[in-house]
């Protein structure tokens, strides 16, 4: 059976002597060449029969007879003359019939040529030729045809080659070296390297690779070539000098080549191997070693190798560790490496260090201590500033604990000793003088009277807010969410929805557990305590228990259209269903507990508990807003805490003093006893009305030694990380709202801007910089954006790198939000007289690219790499 190419031949030539004959003539003669002799056996074997045509077979002696066959013997047959062999003129007896016959031309090549859509000329019917064993599949034909490429120099047939070889679908030839680098630098595993071995493309991958990278050995490798580009691109953002003894991998005339490569596997999607190939290089060549020896400045503005990033963070932690931390120079330092590749793998220890320079600024700016003799000074000075302090720590040790479970050996012990020296300064430094501080300044205010004067009371919250609302409202009480962490809540409401957010505190009711919280949040005029039969207090509000079962019937005494529900209940609900619950209702109660649930089960978990808080706050407040239709909204807690990753000495633990018999109930911060109790080392509050009992709670950062959890978080006592309660009001302002339509720009979030700060328009240089300016500061209506920063040509082809500036700055201080960024430009000519555009395009694709026109005026243009071209 014929083949079917052999199929393809008969019926292209049977169409041919099927189709009308030209005037005068009476018959059809087709030439039909075939120089490769691709047919020559089926033809002569008698494979190929015609319908209305004979066949006969120059053979390069029987032209004589076949010319006097065509012209004498038979005149009006149809004839197909196959012409595996080719005369010079003066031998040929044929060319007389030739020139008033038709040609036909169906060699495999010229078939192979058309199929793929190629011309068919002698330079590229020679690649075809060179490279037949992979041309006969017709797989690869058909690969090579849906490149969609225009192939009409040898070249760019080369480059397709290797494209459907390397599996990809374009020809780039960086694209190309990238994805056979990818595939792995054991040659002898490399599937991509095997194949471009088996079809003899080897050598011209490596000859693309001489002239990408200067790279040329007797016998090639991968691993070599990883190294040379490496270096060569490093060399681009490093000083030289840095890379002595390793000159042989480093070739200057091509660092340029080298570093768009580099740059553009960077930005690609493809970089798990990259990281791989790095590391390998890293340890072929001791890298990390060198690097860590040379000052950070020289390290912070290259990407290229993971290793740089942990060196950097060696530095700054062993800075920590030592006490010699410049806190804004690793501030600019972590700000300009967060913009890089690498980041992300090591971005929990980067957090950290930012935390640690934050704790150490507000060391600096608090050295002298918290002197401030009025106790409710106090209470303002902690809630406008001081709260930092433990919102730093925070961010800190959830950054901590994300390194136990995503570990990098070289790192782990150092930033264990950073967390060391953390837990120091917090806890014996900012704790222990703050609450000294805070002590002195109120502890006549908690004997006297059980709270501070001039300082809103959480007892108070129903009637100071609740009552007051002329529309519906709901109340948010989460357990244990203590002031800083509601503080990072209100910004992200003000950032993240359509409402004016108002930060409040008041001081909660003592001892600051749950059981009081919750009582003092609810309507009543006395709250009293009473004795109950399992031996503990209870608390009474107008004489009714406050126990969860309890909250839904005093609500509804004081205003019968109220509810109080459980957060952990309404959101299994359908929509439906949650709606029903709160139809007609003026006051709604939801009660959520996050925090202090975690800290029964898993105390080194409660700052991750404190994030999840705040994702499922918001959530219920997205519920409220779109599902119920409620505008105002308050959330609150019953109380805060304090928590410290490092166990209590044993020293820093306090005994009781107390008889059993005086005991009423103790917690690690609190003690209530009889009257007349006097413990030793306490400090006395007074207990409610003080007429049954006496309490009393330990002073600083000390705990009462008691059996049981409550190691790393406690609450019951009066420092200000647990008595400040927050108070978030919530009003979400309707798009057709008189308030909104008058300050929808105070209240509608957009991302900040940035602008081009430089005044030249004008590129002189290969490598250079312009300054940035963010415009606005990030705040209540302004979010952080991250923006992508390249040049093209005047049709959108990108001929820089892609810089990236992360615009999140929050401070007032013009200079504070400008950022200087180095471009490089790729290497290509460049025409003074084209107009080039610097792109600055938002990543999240919210806002429109902007386009600033510039000239670029290269005084020695760099030309392309022939074999690219």
């Amino acid at each position: 059976m014929a083949q079917p190419d052999s199929e393809r031949v008969i019926q292209d030539l049977n169409r041919c002597f099927a189709a009308p004959l030209q005037e005068f003539y009476r018959r059809r003669i087709i030439f039909w060449y075939d120089e490769d002799k691709d047919f020559e056996e089926k033809v002569t074997n008698g494979e190929i029969l015609l319908t209305n045509a004979k066949i006969v077979v120059l053979d390069g002696t029987n032209n004589f007879s076949i010319k006097k066959l065509l012209t004498h013997g038979d005149k009006t047959s149809n004839y197909c003359v196959y012409c595996p062999v080719m005369y010079p003129d003066e031998k040929n007896w044929l060319l007389p019939v030739q020139l008033y016959s038709e040609e036909y031309r169906a060699d495999l090549i010229s078939m192979w040529l058309d199929e793929m859509g190629i011309e068919n000329t002698t330079n590229l019917r020679k690649i075809v030729k060179d490279y037949r064993s992979f041309f006969k599949t017709k797989a690869h034909r058909i690969k090579i045809a849906r490149l969609n490429q225009t192939i009409t120099a040898p070249v760019q047939l080369l480059k397709a080659i290797m494209a459907v070889l390397c599996g990809v679908k374009k020809t780039d030839p960086n694209l190309l070296i990238r994805t056979v680098l990818r595939a792995g630098l054991d040659q002898g595993k490399n599937g991509l390297y095997c194949s471009l071995v088996k079809f003899g493309m080897d050598k011209v991958f490596w000859q693309m690779v001489t002239q990408m990278s200067g790279y040329r050995e007797e016998k090639p490798n991968l691993g070599e070539l990883s190294c040379r580009v490496l270096l060569t691109a490093a060399t681009r953002t490093m000083h030289i000098d840095n890379f002595v003894g390793l000159d042989s991998f480093i070739s200057t005339p091509h660092q340029a080549y080298c570093y768009d490569f580099m740059s553009e596997w960077l930005h690609s999607d493809q970089t798990q191997e990259l990281f791989n190939i790095a590391r390998t290089v890293e340890e072929e060549l001791n890298l990390s070693s060198r690097f860590s020896q040379l000052p950070v400045t020289e390290l912070v503005d290259t990407e290229l190798f993971p290793c740089i990033d942990e060196c950097i963070l060696k530095n700054l932690m062993g800075d920590i560790v030592n006490n010699t931390l410049d806190a804004d120079k690793a501030l600019t330092i972590i700000d300009r490496r967060r913009t890089f590749l690498w980041y992300k793998r090591v971005e929990n220890y980067y957090i950290g260090v930012v935390q640690a320079a934050n704790m150490q600024k507000f060391y600096l700016e608090h050295i002298a201590g918290f002197h401030i003799v009025e106790p409710h000074k106090i209470w303002n000075a902690y809630t406008g500033d001081y709260y930092r302090m433990d919102t730093y720590y925070r961010l800190f040790q959830n950054a901590f604990l994300k390194t136990l479970t995503i570990s990098n050996d070289r790192l782990d012990d150092l930033f264990k000793q950073v967390a060391d020296n953390i837990e120091n300064l917090y806890a014996n430094w900012y704790l222990d003088n703050l609450d000294t501080n805070w002590v002195t300044a109120a502890e006549d205010n908690l004997r006297e009277y059980g709270h501070v004067l001039e300082v809103p009371q959480q007892r108070d919250f129903y009637r100071s807010h609740v009552e007051k609302v002329d529309t519906r409202v709901f109340v948010i009480v989460s357990d244990a969410v203590r002031y800083e962490t509601a503080v990072t809540l209100a910004n992200e409401l003000r950032q993240e929805t359509q409402a004016k957010v108002t930060m409040e505190s008041c001081e909660g009711i003592f001892p600051t557990v749950t059981k009081f919280g919750m009582a003092a949040l609810l309507p009543h005029k006395d709250l009293a305590a009473v004795m109950q039969t399992n031996g503990t207090i209870g608390i009474l509000a107008d004489g009714n228990p406050t126990d969860a079962n309890y909250r839904d019937g005093i609500l509804k005494a004081a205003n019968s259209a109220s509810v109080a529900l459980q957060y952990k209940n309404i959101i299994k609900m359908k929509r439906a269903e949650r709606s029903a619950l709160v139809k007609g209702m003026e006051v709604v109660y939801i009660y959520h507990n996050c925090i202090d649930e975690t800290s029964h089960t898993d105390e080194m978990k409660v700052f991750s508990s404190c994030n999840e808080t705040i994702r499922e706050l918001k959530n219920m407040v997205r519920i409220i807003v779109n599902e119920f239709g409620g505008t105002r909204i308050f959330i609150t807690a019953d109380h805060g805490f304090i928590y410290t990753a490092r166990p209590l000495s044993e020293e820093a633990k306090i005994d009781k003093t107390t008889a059993l018999s005086e005991e009423i109930e103790v917690d690690r911060r609190y003690l209530i006893t009889k009257k007349g109790a006097k413990p030793d080392y306490l400090l006395p509050v007074k207990f409610l009305d003080g007429k049954n009992y006496d309490a009393f709670t330990p002073i600083g950062n000390r705990r009462i030694k008691k059996k049981g959890s409550g190691l790393y978080f406690v609450h019951g006592g009066i420092s200000l990380q647990e008595i400040v309660v927050p108070i978030i009001d919530y009003h979400y302002m309707r798009s057709d709202s008189v308030e909104y339509r008058k300050n929808r720009n105070k209240y509608d979030t957009k991302p900040v801007t940035l602008s081009l700060l430089s005044a030249t328009r004008k590129i002189g240089n290969m490598i250079f910089s312009l300054n940035f300016y963010q415009k606005e500061a990030v705040g209540p209506n302004r979010e952080a954006a991250t923006y992508l920063l390249y040049f093209t040509d005047s049709e959108g082809n990108q001929v820089s790198d892609t810089q990236r500036i992360i615009a999140d700055c929050t401070g007032n201080d013009n200079q504070d939000r400008t950022f200087r960024i180095s471009f490089n430009l790729k290497s290509m000519k460049y025409s003074n007289r084209e107009r080039y555009y610097l792109i600055i395009a938002d990543e999240s694709n919210c806002q429109l690219p902007k386009r600033e026109e510039f000239q670029i005026d290269i005084a020695f243009p760099v030309d392309k790499l022939n074999f690219f071209d």
